[in-house]
């Protein structure tokens, strides 16, 4: 009789898990974070590639000012994680200098072309593009000190599992960077779904093991989210 208990609870505990996982795996197909319910936004396509080179962006985003914040360091090596056309990724190989790295990764090849030819024309070296997977930047084991996303975030269809590859990625202490719209102004022209609060940044984050250390809201449009690695 007791086997049999015991047989039972082991049997009602492992249904318990399946169907914990079913419901995470399915909220992820409908574009839903299972903590948070934030709605996934849409990945926008390389057709839309000159919004993020618009001349606008550095008076609506102020992004030197962002990296001033962020106190990107020379000699460093640092992570651009869905890095589009590159526009940050130049901005980032100028921070880091002759003796740093960047990996800027992108999951459209497209996207990866038109980066390349932009560093190609820029002649700068210290720059490794990455065609990235949806839930993996494919970037090297414990090798960077910091990663950066930009307005990209809340684009990810599996922010889980690309958290902890990003936890992989990053050297004991390292910091992991999100920009995204402020979802707290509504006067922010762009679509909700396009935006992050700072409730939802730190409740996802902090169940990867992230912690939210700097909330800074001195730019114009985007919160500035440091996280580091616990």
């Amino acid at each position: 009789m007791i086997h049999r208990l015991a047989t039972l609870r082991r049997g009602a505990f492992a249904a318990v898990l399946v169907t914990a996982a079913l419901s995470v795996v399915a909220a992820q197909a409908t574009g839903v974070h299972p903590i948070s319910g934030r709605p996934f936004a849409q990945v926008m396509d390389a057709s839309g590639a000159s919004w993020l080179d618009r001349s606008e962006r550095d008076v609506e985003e102020a992004p030197d000012d962002a990296l001033d914040i962020i106190g990107v360091k020379k000699g460093t090596t640092v992570a651009d994680i869905g890095a589009g056309s590159g526009y940050m990724t130049v901005k980032l190989s100028k921070r880091v200098g002759a003796n740093g790295v960047v990996y800027a990764t992108d999951i459209q090849p497209a996207m990866i072309d038109l980066l390349d030819k932009r560093l190609k024309k820029a002649k700068l070296v210290n720059v490794t593009t990455i065609l990235g997977a949806i839930d993996d930047p494919r970037l090297p084991p414990a090798s960077i000190d910091m990663a950066l996303m930009v307005d990209v975030y809340h684009e990810l269809s599996q922010p889980q599992v690309m958290l902890r590859k990003i936890q992989d990625a990053l050297k004991p202490g390292g910091r992991l960077v999100l920009l995204e719209y402020r979802k707290e102004d509504p006067s922010i022209p762009i679509r909700p779904e396009h935006k992050m609060s700072v409730a939802e940044a730190k409740t996802e984050l902090e169940a990867e093991g992230f912690k939210l250390t700097i909330v800074d809201d001195s730019l114009p449009r985007q919160h500035v989210l440091i996280f580091t690695k616990r």
